[in-house]
């Protein structure tokens, strides 16, 4: 018989852990991305409880948020921005989990750094501290936007207490009109809906329009489902 499921329940469904006594799940998560601004907090947490980073290689951390665009001397003039790039640096080395720092090519915006470095992959689950993790989305997999006490419970345990979004699905059809573009479609998606129009929900786009959209399209569709209120999107 064939599977009836879409992708958002085939991914869950193959990463749930158990059923928790809240009525949420417990969620295995595969990829965790941290950056500087959401991760001192949640380290202070793992130290103040006497708990180790479960599986550092599952963990990948780059700085990003706070990084100045033009003087990147140290320290930063910004003494906020220096303090967080300590913090992260310190608890890398701490705790052993790999940091991109900017003396590394590889560093970047978290989630353009992700797909780049082959990290992102289709029917994971993956989750940052940040809104707009849902960028992930567009390759095929599950990916969460969490707090601060969230990553501190994904850094200690690999998993994540999550109640189960539902899932929209929205198809776009025809051709679009030249000089309209991705992020045009998900703004009048989002227009039609409202921005709370997605809160409980996963988005799943389907239809000929974001089939023909590049990987670059789809990234931008998925990034903006937050603004729709929706827990995460996947093209």
């Amino acid at each position: 018989m064939a599977d009836r499921r879409n992708l958002f329940d085939k991914v869950f469904d193959l990463h749930t852990v158990r059923e928790l006594p809240t009525g949420q799940t417990q969620l295995f998560i595969g990829r965790h991305l941290i950056h500087e601004v959401t991760s001192p907090q949640a380290f202070e947490l793992l130290r103040e409880r006497g708990l180790k980073v479960l599986f550092p290689d599952r963990t990948l951390a780059t700085v990003d948020h706070i990084v100045p665009t033009d003087d990147q001397s140290r320290p930063f003039r910004d003494p906020l921005a220096e303090e967080m790039m300590q913090a992260i640096e310190r608890n890398c080395a701490e705790f052993g989990i790999t940091l991109l720092n900017l003396n590394d090519e590889r560093q970047g915006i978290v989630h353009i750094v992700g797909p780049e470095l082959g990290l992102t992959q289709p029917g994971i689950t993956l989750v940052c501290g940040d809104s707009h993790t849902s960028t992930h989305g567009a390759f095929g997999c599950i990916a969460l936007g969490i707090g601060t006490s969230q990553v501190a419970q994904v850094l200690a345990t690999q998993t994540l207490a999550l109640t189960r979004p539902k899932v929209r699905r929205i198809e776009v059809n025809g051709e679009l009109r030249p000089g309209v573009y991705a992020k045009d479609v998900i703004l009048h998606i989002i227009r039609k809906l409202g921005t709370q129009g997605g809160v409980g929900y996963a988005y799943e786009y389907a239809g000929d329009v974001f089939d023909r959209m590049s990987m670059e399209e789809r990234m931008t569709v998925c990034n903006m489902s937050i603004e729709g209120g929706a827990r995460c999107g996947y093209c």
